[in-house]
C-alpha cells in the first residue's frame, strides 16, 4: 500500500468468512458510489465499511479502493488525519436534527422518546463536530 502509512492491519479473515467480507465490501462500494449521485445517501461511511471489509478479504481490492483517484482521497484523509469534510458534517447534523424534530413533533406523545433519541444522537454529533474539516 503505497499511501497507507498506518498499514491498518490488512489481515485476511478465515477462509469461510472471506467471501462474506468480500461481498460486504462490494455492496458497500456500490452503495457508496450511488451515494455520490443520490442526495442524502452518504458516500464515505459506505466506503469506509468497504475498506474495512476488503482489509479482511482482499489486499488487492483494499489497495485499489484506498488508492482510487476519486474514491480514495476522503478515505486517506480519514485514515491519516481523522478528517470529516464540512459538507458531510452539515449533512449529518442536519439529518440528525430533522430526525429529532420529526420525532418530537410528529411521533412522540410525551418527552421520553425524544429524550432517548437525543441522548443517542448527541454523542455522535459531538464526535462529528470535533473532527477536523480539512487535512492539515
Amino acid at each position: 500500500m503505497r499511501d497507507d502509512p498506518t498499514n491498518e492491519n490488512v489481515t485476511p479473515a478465515s477462509k469461510l468468512a472471506r467471501p462474506f467480507f468480500l461481498a460486504l465490501g462490494w455492496v458497500a462500494v456500490v452503495l457508496g458510489v450511488i451515494g455520490v449521485v443520490v442526495p442524502g445517501l452518504p458516500t464515505t461511511p459506505f466506503l469506509l465499511v468497504a475498506l474495512w471489509a476488503f482489509s479482511k478479504s482482499s489486499k488487492r481490492f483494499y489497495d485499489w479502493l484506498y488508492n482510487h483517484p476519486r474514491l480514495g482521497p476522503p478515505l486517506r484523509d480519514w485514515r491519516q488525519q481523522g478528517v470529516i469534510p464540512m459538507k458531510a458534517k452539515v449533512l449529518a447534523i442536519a439529518t440528525m436534527t430533522v430526525s429529532l424534530l420529526w420525532i418530537i413533533f410528529g411521533i412522540a406523545d410525551d418527552w421520553v422518546l425524544p429524550t432517548i433519541v437525543a441522548a443517542c444522537l448527541i454523542p455522535p454529533a459531538i464526535f462529528i463536530l470535533t473532527r477536523p474539516s480539512q487535512p492539515k
